[in-house]
């Protein structure tokens, strides 16, 4: 598939998504959401790829917001279908059943933080700035950012955030709990593929279902713990379990299929 906003490639089982609007600091668009949302789809469909990593090209940017041309003379019901289209594809990121890591290689403000929180990890350069400016603007964040915000850094904090629109730097946002690691920009794609790579060599199928039940304890309608007891007896039945097991009392290394 041709895309016009993102660079796609894969390698030893990683699929990368890179943001590739650079003139623009990789603002979003909602034709590059689109794009982000079917890259994700492609990735999960195809079984040589275990993990995603998502970033922004260039060194000053993961995504620096949404493009505010492109919304500017919205009416509501065209801002709600927006928000809308966001949540689709943004959930599709927080519920792949492959793990999908955020490379944050610069500012990641608006959509461009919204699409980190939805990420499964978020590593940060250290030149990476967080926020959510969406109240300068007399408008609200659209893809989830109130939601997950409170989720990752605490109700409190995120009030404070989403309500002043001041930007964290990275150091802070690692001590809020919303970046998992800060490194040195020049090494994060390695640390971010190493980190992935750890992740991916152990069983795929288990992986998916350590997903599904941390988001259903975020759910309104669903129970995390009844995810996780149908999840585990699950686990059971799969071909990953019983090479897990046999390769543990064999003591030689597992080789899973995520079936």
């Amino acid at each position: 598939m041709n895309f016009e906003n993102i660079l796609t490639e894969s390698e030893n089982g990683i699929f990368i998504i890179t943001i590739n609007r650079p003139k623009q600091l990789n603002a979003l668009t909602k034709s590059t959401i689109k794009e982000v949302g079917a890259a994700v789809k492609i990735a999960n469909g195809d079984e040589n790829i275990r993990g995603i990593i998502i970033t922004g090209s260039g060194e000053k940017a993961f995504i620096a917001g949404a493009d505010i041309k492109e919304f500017a003379n919205f009416s509501v019901e065209q801002g709600k279908e927006l928000s809308a289209h966001g949540h689709d594809v943004f959930n599709s990121v927080e519920n792949s059943h492959k793990p999908v890591i955020a490379a944050v290689n610069g500012f990641a403000l608006g959509g461009g933080c919204e699409l980190a929180m939805a990420c499964h990890i978020r590593i940060a350069s250290d030149n990476a700035k967080f926020g959510q400016p969406e109240v300068s603007l007399g408008v609200i964040p659209g893809y989830g950012g109130t939601q997950r915000m409170a989720q990752l850094i605490g109700k409190s904090k995120a009030f404070e955030l989403l309500m002043t629109g001041d930007m964290i730097d990275a150091n802070e946002a690692e001590r809020l709990g919303l970046a998992n690691h800060v490194v040195e920009q020049a090494n994060l794609m390695e640390f971010t593929k190493k980190l992935l790579t750890k992740i991916i060599k152990k069983s795929p199928y288990a992986i998916g279902k350590v997903i599904s039940c941390i988001n259903d304890s975020y759910s309104n309608d669903k129970n995390g713990f009844d995810t996780e007891i149908n999840e585990f007896g699950n686990c059971f039945g799969s071909a990953d379990f019983k090479e897990g097991t046999s390769a543990f009392l064999e003591k030689r290394k597992a080789i899973f299929t995520g079936k």
